[in-house]
């Protein structure tokens, strides 16, 4: 199916399943901002709507009285990074199970379906996925629940992490900018303003990696517990850069059909400037010292300096994750020293080529042990201030 008719059969699909819209979200739900009304797909015992921050407004089709069909289209037009993701809520009346059948457009199924009752706790749903990828089906349990890709972690997931690092570290919750929807871009420094040595951790350039997310706040937990050990090291936490994105459900890009990690030296996005105007002003004598962006994709694994890395930074390496692959248990990673994406504006390419220092993709694994990747980013985290002492050697 070529792409126009691809598009225009989304559109048909929306219409023939759009109707009223539904009831507000259940309490603990964020409402969906920002954007117009979004209709819901219903017949008269099952309702599914997409009028949350996190859930992208899908086309739906009503196939049956108790069955649907979402079309998974990316937010803008290809090419794209194959990432759907899909999430939505739903009622339904009686005994019987809803059938849901994901079509998916310039991508190909990648992430299970879950299910939530209350948008914390999440357990995966099986589901039949054909020989090529393009649809995926599952049933779901009569009563209400939240479906989604991944577990949801929206712009109000991030305020309270913000929030809990600052009682732990004693800093305050800043705006380190302002999305193209005008959603701040929340930022948290840990340590003394002075301090010379800057980490900087990134994270949410591309939505749908939630895994990476999830890593990142048990890392960013275990530095704000030791904030004040820190010493002449602050870290600059970025956790969510994309806030447009992740609230509007995109696969990939911000508000502005950009790949936000594909940007860095350009610099034509709100987001990546604010960053750079952030460390452009840095009184003298503080800089970058490591940069650490998280990510996921399909295996655990930290994008590093390849040849290009100089031997303090060979030395940072060996302190920090040499020999650690096999060290916690039910997180193998493996460590790819290489110039991924070269000239393609990555941060990890642009902190380097920079700043002379070491930058990092911390990349998790859409299906890693939650619980392992937490007590392995602890870890890491804990051992990251030791490591550092390296780079001065």
């Amino acid at each position: 199916m070529g792409i126009v008719k691809r598009y225009v059969w989304a559109g048909l699909a929306l219409l023939a399943g759009a109707c009223a819209s539904a009831p507000p979200p259940p309490a603990g739900i964020a409402a969906r901002t920002g954007t117009a009304p979004i209709a819901a797909c219903r017949t008269a015992a099952v309702t599914i709507a997409f009028d949350f921050a996190g859930a992208p407004p899908l086309a739906c089709a009503v196939t049956g009285a108790r069955d649907f069909t979402l079309l998974v289209s990316p937010e803008h037009a290809p090419p794209i990074n194959p990432s759907p993701w899909y999430a939505f809520r739903y009622t339904a009346a009686g005994g019987d199970p809803v059938r849901v059948t994901l079509r998916y457009i310039e991508g190909a199924h990648r992430y299970a379906p879950k299910l939530s009752a209350d948008g914390a706790t999440w357990r995966e749903l099986p589901a039949t996925v054909n020989a090529e990828g393009e649809s995926a089906s599952f049933d779901l349990p009569p009563g209400e629940g939240l479906v989604a890709a991944q577990e949801l972690i929206t712009p109000i997931n991030n305020e309270t992490n913000l929030e809990a690092w600052s009682a732990l570290g004693g800093a305050p919750v800043f705006t380190i900018g302002t999305s193209h929807d005008g959603r701040a871009i929340h930022a948290i420094r840990l340590g003394r303003a002075d301090a010379p040595r800057l980490v900087v951790l990134l994270g949410r350039q591309h939505p749908p990696e939630v895994t990476g997310a999830i890593a990142m706040e048990a890392f960013v937990d275990a530095l704000a517990e030791r904030a004040d050990t820190l010493g002449d090291v602050q870290v600059l936490v970025v956790p969510m850069l994309n806030p447009d994105g992740v609230a509007r459900g995109h696969w990939r890009a911000n508000r502005g059909a950009v790949d936000l990690n594909r940007d860095w030296g350009e610099f034509t996005q709100p987001e990546t400037r604010a960053v750079k105007a952030w460390l452009d002003a840095l009184p003298a004598g503080v800089r970058p010292v490591l940069m650490v962006d998280f990510h996921s994709t399909g295996r655990n694994l930290f994008y590093v300096q390849g040849d290009e890395a100089s031997p303090a930074q060979a030395r940072f390496l060996a302190a920090w994750l040499g020999g650690r692959e096999a060290a916690f248990a039910g997180y193998p990673f493996t460590i790819e020293p290489r110039n991924a994406n070269p000239g393609s504006g990555t941060a990890k390419n642009w902190f380097h080529a920079t700043y002379a220092i070491p930058a990092y993709t911390y990349e998790v694994g859409d299906v890693a042990d939650r619980d392992a990747a937490r007590k392995a980013a602890r870890e890491l985290a804990v051992g990251l201030l030791p490591a550092l002492a390296s780079l001065e050697e």
